[in-house]
């Protein structure tokens, strides 16, 4: 070889060594290609140099970089033979014009890339200078160099990448070990997939109780599916490789294995490929172990932050239900700690008789379950519950002919002494809302208050009876003459009606005291019926019974008093009327509750002393019929 050639070749590789010791440092192996094609060009000043590679899978060539931005975006024609174009230039070292192939008509040198056997590229030159005349031998050594260096320039791309690899894996390790977020975890290992492999795609297969808000590339991991490489991953927790000739991709799926279990399938398909790369396989593999552990310690940090707040949701609902709440306001406070801890839509209880035969929906409950959709639900539950004697968790639940359909639904008895008192119901529309480990954490809610609520319906019944005249289910005296001096001091006005029973000895004497009691009974539901809620109807004594009205003005109590004279006259068997005298307060006038009680006692003495089964009404001093 001349002195002039061996310069060349000396200062083509001193320009190679240059390119991996540059300041900038190796990017991509593409990269250091495209700058060594640039490096020839300048030394043997041609007009285009490309380098073409031919890919065993898709059985094609195709570009790999050009110094031409027109060469790189160049395409094969479909009928190109690569098979005959390998065969053609197998025992070459330089190929001249004429090229017998497609697309290779423009080029003037073809210079083959090999180590060995092995065929590494072929470089494809255009336009050389024609006053620069290069023997063959200088262009099989310019050959034989680009070979060597695309060799030491892939197995240094190899290192510096396998390097940057662990360093991705090393930095998710920390990543993963410091965070206790599940959707965190899972978005960190994609986001180092695809900074490690940018050409690859990636789903995380995960089982339905994998609640997920992040923007993931996620699957549902389906016990019935047809992906069988999957559930293998999943059920034995060893990788597996599945190829696809036809479809030119291997996929490649690694379980997110920790301690305790298996938490998904990680799904990796390299496109372009008969057999995943066995170095890739170990990275994933490892990868995907580091970051099954860290899942199990976020859904293990999960699980306990969500046992410490169950605990102290029953801790702060039992000492709630402790502080002797009224038993609507121990529904409403339930109703909003379920409504809240369990994200449901509507929350019942229910008090049931012996037989089930008698449902009633507790004040508190939210406002469906005094609609008339609810009652398919509450007579649905209530069978079930009177069957089964347990608990009822529901996943999709469909009720035929029901407006508002309601999928997820969990009901839990209420049970005091071995006795169903009622039951607990929550609804949500969406099917398998709650998890079962809210179903649990829901019959612990209900078992331990009940006691609570028996406690409360006790407590009222009680302070019930002591406000309750037993026989007729009236307010008593004390209760009236109480609620009477609290209106006096709060109210501006009211009025008061007392009730006699005309010729009540006579029934007696006639029908016998059952009879009368009877008689007094109708009386009083008369009443209950014929006045709101905030009245007040109570047994004065004996035959004798009382209304007060407050804020009812006077001309209305008379109305109402009248109505009841009439529904008595007309309702009561044996038939029986009634005399009522009526007196009325204001708060401009000096009065006081004995002053009130005497007026109206003197408007009933008037009323019975003029012919019975009238109403009277005494203002001040002066008698009004």
């Amino acid at each position: 070889m001349k002195v002039l050639e061996k310069e060349i070749i000396m200062n083509l590789k001193s320009r190679f060594f240059d390119l991996i010791h540059e300041d900038k440092g190796i990017l991509s192996y593409e990269e250091i290609l495209r700058e060594m094609l640039f490096v020839i060009q300048n030394f043997i000043h041609s007009k285009e140099l490309t380098f073409f590679n031919f890919h065993d899978c898709a059985k094609e060539m195709y570009v790999v970089a050009s110094t031409s931005e027109e060469a790189e975006a160049m395409e094969f024609s479909p009928h190109f033979n690569s098979e005959k174009f390998n065969e053609y230039v197998l025992d070459k070292s330089i190929i001249r014009q004429p090229i017998p192939f497609t697309n290779f008509e423009k080029y003037d040198l073809l210079l083959p890339m090999r180590r060995g056997n092995e065929q590494l590229g072929y470089v494809a030159i255009k336009d050389v200078s024609k006053e620069l005349h290069f023997s063959d031998p200088i262009l099989e050594k310019i050959g034989e160099e680009c070979s060597k260096f695309l060799l030491k320039a892939k197995g240094i791309c190899e290192v510096i990448f396998e390097e940057k690899r662990y360093k991705q894996l090393f930095r998710v390790t920390e990543k993963f070990h410091s965070s206790m977020d599940m959707d965190a975890v899972l978005g960190e290992i994609i986001f180092t997939l695809q900074e490690v492999y940018p050409s690859f795609t990636y789903y995380l297969m995960l089982s339905h109780d994998n609640n997920n808000h992040a923007n993931l590339p996620i699957k549902d991991l389906e016990y019935d599916s047809e992906n069988i490489s999957a559930m293998q991953a999943y059920v034995t927790g060893a990788i597996q490789l599945e190829d696809s000739v036809q479809e030119q991709k291997s996929i490649l799926y690694a379980p997110l294995k920790g301690k305790q279990g298996v938490y998904g399938v990680l799904q990796v398909i390299a496109p372009n490929t008969r057999a995943f790369p066995n170095n890739e396989v170990e990275f994933i593999t490892l990868l995907a172990n580091t970051a099954g552990s860290a899942l199990e310690n976020a859904q293990l940090y999960q699980q306990s932050r969500k046992l410490i707040a169950d605990l102290q949701l029953i801790n702060e609902t039992t000492r709630r239900l402790n502080s002797d709440l009224r038993l609507t306001e121990t529904i409403n406070f339930m109703t909003g700690q379920i409504l809240t801890s369990f994200e449901a839509e509507e929350v019942g209880f229910v008090l049931v008789s012996e037989n089930f035969e008698q449902i009633k929906v507790l004040k508190g409950s939210t406002d469906f379950f005094f609609s008339k959709d609810a009652e398919q639900y509450l007579q649905y539950i209530a069978k079930k519950i009177k069957n089964e004697k347990d608990s009822i968790f529901l996943g999709d639940l469909i009720l035929e002919n029901v407006s508002t359909s309601y999928r997820s639904v969990m009901a839990v008895p209420m049970v005091q002494t071995d006795v169903i008192m009622g039951f607990a119901l929550v609804l949500h529309r969406l099917p398998y809302h709650f998890s079962f480990e809210t179903f649990k954490l829901m019959q612990s809610l209900i078992h331990h208050s009940t006691l609570a609520f028996s406690n409360s319906m006790l407590r009222e019944e009680l302070e019930k009876m002591v406000i309750t005249d037993h026989l007729t289910k009236l307010h008593s005296r004390n209760f009236l003459n109480e609620n009477i001096h609290r209106s006096m001091s709060e109210d501006a006005f009211g009025t008061f009606i007392l009730i006699d029973i005309d010729n009540f000895k006579q029934i007696n004497d006639t029908y016998g005291h059952q009879v009368g009691d009877e008689v007094l009974i109708q009386v009083a539901s008369i009443i209950h019926d014929n006045i709101r809620d905030t009245d007040i109807g109570a047994r004065w004594g004996g035959e004798e019974l009382a209304i007060y009205l407050p804020r009812i003005p006077l001309h209305v109590a008379v109305t109402i008093a009248e109505r009841l004279v009439a529904k008595v006259n007309e309702l009561t068997a044996p038939r029986i009327t009634i005399s009522c005298g009526v007196s009325y307060w204001t708060k401009e006038n000096d009065d006081n509750f004995t002053k009130l009680f005497k007026r109206a006692d003197q408007a009933l003495y008037l009323a019975k002393e003029t012919g019975k089964n009238k109403v009277v009404v005494q203002e001040d001093e002066e008698l009004i019929s």
